[in-house]
C-alpha cells in the first residue's frame, strides 16, 4: 500500500479536522501532546500506529500502556486491518510478565511490527542487549503524565535516545493537571521524555472548538433534580465536618503550603493525598489527632459520594460500618474517637440517615406480644432516591417517543445506554429497574392510602428486600458481639469519662468484627446502627434480637409468585437450540454501563444508542458524546443530563472542568516562556574528555594516580527494576548489568555484594528471619557484605515515619511494635541481633535512591569492576561450567575460563570451627581433600603443605583432644 493510500484510510478513521490535524503533525515531528480527557487520545494512537504498521519493517514499542488500552488498540489495529486489506500490518503483539521467555521475546523482536512491553521487561531487554536500542523504529509512550526522573520510563527512554539518535519519540497525556505542579513543571517534564515541543489541545482551543460545534449537535436535555431535604441536611452536616477538619488541619499545621486547602479542593480525589503528601516529611512529628484528621478526610469524602449514590438503607449500613470502625475496643478512652465524630453535625448526619429508613426507637425494655406485632413507635419512610422517579419517566418518555419516531433503517439503533459512575450503582439501577412494577402488599388498613392502584413505579419493595437483609445482618452480628463481649463485667470492659453506661446484655457493645459481612445484592456496607446520646457522645443504637426478629416478619415484601417446576428426563438435543437461544434487538435494548475512561469510546461504537442517560455527570464522557455525534451525523443521539441541583456532584462536576481549563491555561503561558529544552549527549564528547572524567586524582597515603577508560560497572538483580535506584546509577554514568542474581541485589566489586532494604521490606525481613538466610549467604561469598537500608525520598529520615497512620496510641499494630524500643522484637533489638550474628555485615543507612547512588559510586573507587558470570555463578546449587552433553559444547561459564564447583555448607561451617582455620584455608582445604573425615584423620605431615605447620599443629590438636581425660571444673 502507498503512502497515500495508508493516509487516506487513517483520514476515514478520523473524521474530525482537529483529529487529521494532530494525526498530520504527529507524522512529522516528535512533540509531546496534551490532548484534553474525552477527545479520543487512543483513537488518535491507533491510527498513528497503523500508519507505521502499515509501512512494514518497522519495529514500534509502546510504552506504558495497561491491559485494557491493550485491548483497545489491538482490536483497533485488526479492524483498520480489515477495512485496509494492508498484507504488511501484523496487529498489536502484548510481550507482559504472564508469558513471553526470552527466546520468544528475541523472535518477537527480530520479526518486528506493534510491540506493547512492560516497563520492567523493556528495560532489561534493552540493558542486555536483548533488544538492540538501534533496531528500534521509534516509541510510543503513553501516560507521560506518569514519567518522572525516577521512573522506568523516564529510563527507558533514557537508554533509548542513549543509542538511537534516529528514532522518532512520541509522548501522549490526557490528564494536563500533573504538567502545573512545581517549578517549571512543563519543562522538566520535556526534559525526563527527552522531546523539545510541547502540543496542547485543550477544549477551547480554535479548531477542536469548530470540530465539535459546527457540525449537527447532540440534542442535549439537562433535568436539574432537587435533594430531599434529608439529604440537603446529610450533606450540609458533612460539608460542616469537613470545614471543621480543614481547619483543625491549618491551625495544626501552619507551616506548611495550606492554600489550597478548601472545602471546594476537598471534593476532588486527590485532596487527602496532596495532604498526606505534604505531611510526610514531617509525618513522625505531628500529633496523633493530626494523622487522624488526614485521614478522615478520605472517609467523610466517600460519606458524600455514598449519599448520592446508595440507597437509604444502604448509606446507614455503610454510615454504620464507620461507627464500628472508628469505636474503640471495650476499655480504650474516649480520645480514640475521631474528633468529627463529637461535632453536633455528626449527630445531624447520623439522625437524618436513620430517619431517611424509619422513625422512631426501639425499646430494649418494652415487652414484645408473642403475636409478633410492630411496635408502635416504629414507622418505616424508606425514602427513595430523587433520582429513580426521573429515570423512569425518561424511560417512559423515550417509550413513547420511540413508538410515535420508528428508529430508520441504517441509522443508530434504538438501544438505551445509562451510564454511571461505579459497578455499585449499575447494580442498584438494575435492581431498581427490575422490581419498580412490583406492588407490596399491604394490609386492608391500609388500603385507603392508595397505593394499591397506583400504577407509578416504585423502589418501595427494593428497599425493603435491603431492609431486611439489614436487619438479618444485624441480628447475625448480635450474636457474635454477644459471645465477644457478652460475658465480660461492666468493671472488665471499663466505662469512658464521659460516656453513658451500657450494660454487658447490650449485643452491640464494643466493635462489631470487621470481618462479619453479609452479601447484599445492590447494598452498600454493613455494620452497627448510629445514634448520638444527649451526652454529645457516640453511641450506636440498640435493637434487641426479638424485636429485630418482629420487624423482619413485618417488613417481608411480597415474593412475585413462581410457577411450578416439573422435573424430567433433559433432551441434550440441540438441534432445535435457536429455539430457545437468540440475539437481543438492538432496539429493545436498555443498558447500564460504568463510565469506564477510554473504553465508553468503543461501547459507543459498538451499541450505537439512540438516547444516552447520564446518571451521574462526568466532564470526559460529555465529550466522548461530544465526538461520537460530530463523527456520524447520520445518527440521531438524545442524550439527558441528571444531576443533583445544589449538590456536591454538580460542584465537583464544575469544579473538574474549570480546573482543566486554568491547567491548560497555565500550560500555554509556560509553553510561551518556556526555554529551549537542551539534553546533554555524552556519547559525542570527545574520548579524551571521556577518559579525563575516570582519573581518580586521590593520591593520599602514596597511592598512586589511577585512570581506567572504562565506566564504571553495577551488576544488578532484575528484581530490583521495580525500584529507581538502577536508572539514578545509570544516570550517573554507570553501565548497569541485569542478571538473576541468587545471593545480594547489587554487585559494585568483586568484593562488594549489597542486599538493599526498604524499610517496609526491612520490617517483614526481620519478622520472619529471611534477611539472616540472606546475610548468611553473603557472608559465605563475599568479603564485604553490606546492608543497605534505603528510606523513600519523600519521608523523613527516621523509622517512625512509617508508623500507620490509623494506629492509635494504645494500639498493637505491627509498625507500632516494630519500632518501639522497648519491645524484644522491635526492629532496634532485630538488627543488633542480626551485627551480633554477623559481625562482617556492614550497615550502611541512606535517606534517598538519590544518595545511594553517590554512595555506590564512593564505594566503587580504586576497586575492580565486577564479573557479571562470576556474579551470577555465585549461589547456586548446579554446576554451569559443566559442557551440555546433548550438544557437546562448553557452557559460558567454561568459555570465560571460570571454575565452579558445588560444595557441601555444613561441613564448611565446621571447618570455620576449627581455631586458626580462617575463610581462605576453609577455600583451600574444601579444594584439597574429600570430606570432614578426611580432614579429621590426617597427621601432620599432610596438614603442612595445605594450611601451614602454625595452623596445621591447631587443627591436629583440635581433632586429637581427648575430652575425657580433660579435667572437670
Amino acid at each position: 500500500m502507498s503512502a497515500g493510500q495508508a493516509n487516506s484510510v487513517v483520514k476515514l478513521s478520523l473524521p474530525l479536522q482537529y483529529q487529521q490535524d494532530l494525526f498530520s503533525e504527529l507524522r512529522s515531528e516528535d512533540e509531546l501532546v496534551i490532548l484534553a480527557r474525552g477527545l479520543g487520545l487512543l483513537r488518535i494512537v491507533t491510527n498513528l500506529l497503523h500508519s507505521y504498521d502499515a509501512a512494514g519493517n518497522n519495529l514500534v514499542i509502546v510504552v506504558g500502556a495497561d491491559s485494557r488500552e491493550n485491548e483497545w488498540i489491538g482490536e483497533a489495529l485488526a479492524e483498520h486491518y480489515a477495512v485496509s486489506g494492508t498484507p504488511l500490518a501484523r496487529g498489536l503483539k502484548v510481550i507482559n510478565t504472564d508469558r513471553a521467555t526470552v527466546p520468544m521475546r528475541q523472535k518477537m523482536y527480530t520479526q518486528g511490527g506493534i510491540l506493547s512491553v512492560t516497563s520492567r521487561i523493556l528495560v532489561v531487554d534493552l540493558l542486555s542487549k536483548l533488544l538492540d536500542p538501534e533496531t528500534i523504529t521509534g516509541l510510543i509512550v503513553l501516560h507521560a503524565d506518569k514519567v518522572v526522573a525516577t521512573s522506568l520510563e523516564a529510563f527507558i527512554i533514557r537508554i533509548y535516545r542513549q543509542f538511537n539518535k534516529s528514532g522518532f519519540l512520541k509522548a501522549f497525556s490526557d490528564a494536563p493537571e500533573p504538567f502545573t505542579t512545581g517549578f517549571n513543571p512543563l519543562a522538566n517534564m520535556m526534559r525526563n521524555l527527552f522531546l523539545r515541543k510541547p502540543s496542547l489541545w485543550p477544549r477551547f482551543q480554535v479548531t477542536v472548538a469548530e470540530s465539535l460545534e459546527g457540525r449537527r449537535k447532540a440534542e442535549v436535555i439537562e433535568l436539574e433534580v432537587p435533594m430531599t431535604d434529608k439529604m440537603r441536611d446529610i450533606q450540609n452536616a458533612v460539608l460542616e465536618c469537613v470545614e471543621a477538619n480543614i481547619r483543625e488541619l491549618k491551625r495544626a499545621n501552619s507551616g506548611l503550603d495550606i492554600e489550597d486547602w478548601t472545602v471546594d479542593s476537598a471534593l476532588h480525589s486527590n485532596f487527602d493525598v496532596s495532604i498526606r503528601r505534604q505531611l510526610d516529611p514531617v509525618w513522625h512529628r505531628v500529633g496523633f489527632r493530626t494523622k487522624q484528621i488526614a485521614s478522615d478526610l478520605t472517609v467523610l469524602r466517600s460519606i458524600l459520594h455514598s449519599l448520592l449514590t446508595y440507597d437509604a438503607v444502604s448509606l446507614i449500613k455503610y454510615l454504620d460500618t464507620i461507627i464500628a470502625a472508628h469505636s474503640p475496643p471495650p476499655g480504650s478512652t474516649k480520645q480514640n474517637y475521631s474528633p468529627w465524630l463529637f461535632l453536633d453535625a455528626a449527630h445531624v448526619l447520623f439522625q437524618s440517615a436513620k430517619s431517611r429508613v424509619y422513625r422512631g426507637k426501639i425499646d430494649n425494655r418494652e415487652t414484645i406480644s408473642d403475636t409478633g406485632a410492630l411496635p408502635t413507635a416504629l414507622e418505616l419512610v424508606l425514602e427513595e432516591q430523587p433520582k429513580w422517579a426521573v429515570l423512569a419517566d425518561v424511560l417512559d418518555e423515550i417509550e413513547r417517543n420511540t413508538y410515535l419516531n420508528p428508529v430508520p433503517p441504517g441509522d443508530s439503533n434504538g438501544t438505551i445506554l445509562v451510564m454511571c459512575s461505579d459497578r455499585k450503582t449499575c447494580r442498584q439501577i438494575r435492581e431498581y429497574l427490575e422490581t419498580m412494577r412490583i406492588k407490596v402488599e399491604r394490609p386492608k388498613d391500609d388500603m385507603e392510602i392508595g397505593l394499591e392502584e397506583d400504577d407509578k413505579p416504585s423502589g418501595e419493595y427494593m428497599l425493603r428486600r435491603k431492609l431486611l437483609q439489614y436487619l438479618n445482618w444485624k441480628r447475625d452480628s448480635s450474636k457474635v458481639n454477644n459471645n465477644l463481649y457478652g460475658t465480660r463485667s461492666r468493671q472488665e470492659q471499663g466505662t469512658a469519662p464521659g460516656y453513658n453506661s451500657v450494660s454487658s446484655a447490650n449485643p452491640y457493645h464494643g466493635k462489631a468484627p470487621p470481618n462479619k459481612r453479609r452479601r447484599v445484592r445492590g447494598g452498600g456496607g454493613s455494620g452497627l446502627n448510629p445514634a448520638r446520646g444527649a451526652s454529645t457522645s457516640v453511641q450506636p443504637n440498640t435493637e434487641a434480637p426479638a424485636q429485630v426478629s418482629t420487624l423482619l416478619e413485618e417488613i417481608q415484601p411480597a415474593e412475585p409468585e413462581e410457577e411450578p417446576i416439573e422435573i424430567g428426563v433433559v433432551n441434550d438435543d440441540l438441534s432445535d437450540m435457536e429455539d430457545y437461544y437468540e440475539l437481543y434487538d438492538m432496539n429493545d435494548l436498555l443498558m447500564v454501563y460504568p463510565y469506564d475512561e477510554d473504553m465508553d469510546d468503543h461501547v459507543l461504537e459498538e451499541v450505537k444508542p439512540r438516547y444516552i442517560i447520564m446518571y451521574e455527570p462526568d466532564p470526559a464522557f460529555t465529550r466522548r458524546v461530544e465526538v461520537y455525534r460530530s463523527s456520524h451525523t447520520n445518527r440521531e443521539v438524545g442524550v439527558y443530563f441528571l444531576y443533583y441541583g445544589g449538590s456536591v456532584e454538580e460542584q465537583r462536576f464544575l469544579s473538574a472542568v474549570r480546573r482543566e481549563k486554568d491547567a491548560f491555561t497555565k500550560l500555554i503561558k509556560e509553553k510561551g516562556s518556556m526555554a529551549l529544552t537542551i539534553t546533554h549527549d555524552k556519547s559525542s564528547e570527545d574520548p579524551q574528555e571521556q577518559f579525563l572524567r575516570t582519573v581518580n586524582t586521590r593520591i593520599a597515603g602514596g597511592g598512586r594516580l589511577a585512570a581506567t577508560a572504562a565506566p564504571p560497572t553495577v551488576v544488578v538483580d532484575v528484581r530490583e527494576f521495580r525500584s529507581a535506584l538502577p536508572s539514578l546509577l545509570h544516570g550517573r554514568s554507570m553501565v548497569v548489568v541485569p542478571c538473576q542474581l541468587t545471593v545480594g541485589d547489587y554487585i559494585l566489586t568483586p568484593e562488594i555484594c549489597v542486599e538493599r532494604k526498604s524499610v517496609r521490606d526491612l520490617f517483614s525481613s526481620l519478622k520472619n528471619g529471611r534477611l539472616y538466610n540472606q546475610a548468611e549467604t553473603m557472608l559465605q561469598h563475599y568479603r564485604n557484605p553490606i546492608l543497605l537500608i534505603e528510606f523513600d525520598q519523600n519521608k523523613s529520615f527516621t523509622f517512625d515515619a512509617f508508623t500507620s497512620a490509623t494506629s492509635t496510641p494504645g494500639s498493637e499494630s505491627l509498625s507500632g511494635n516494630l519500632i518501639n524500643p522497648t519491645s524484644p522484637k522491635s526492629i532496634q533489638h532485630l538488627l543488633t541481633l542480626l551485627t551480633l550474628s554477623f559481625p562482617r555485615l556492614k550497615i550502611i543507612w541512606s535517606s534517598a535512591p538519590y544518595q545511594t547512588a553517590e554512595i555506590f559510586a564512593e564505594l566503587k573507587k580504586n576497586s575492580a569492576e565486577p564479573d557479571p558470570i562470576r556474579a551470577v555463578q555465585i549461589g547456586l546449587d548446579f554446576d554451569i561450567t559443566a559442557p551440555n552433553t546433548t550438544t557437546g559444547n562448553t557452557s559460558i561459564m567454561s568459555a570465560a575460563g571460570i571454575e565452579h564447583r558445588t560444595f557441601n555448607q555444613l561441613p564448611q561451617d565446621m571447618l570455620r570451627a576449627v581455631p586458626g582455620v580462617t575463610p581462605k584455608i576453609v577455600e583451600r582445604m574444601v579444594l584439597e581433600t574429600e570430606n570432614l573425615q578426611q580432614v579429621a584423620n590426617m597427621e601432620m605431615e599432610e596438614l603442612e603443605p595445605i594450611v601451614g605447620k602454625e595452623v596445621g599443629r591447631q587443627v591436629l590438636r583440635f581433632f586429637r583432644r581427648n575430652v575425657f581425660d580433660e579435667e572437670v571444673v
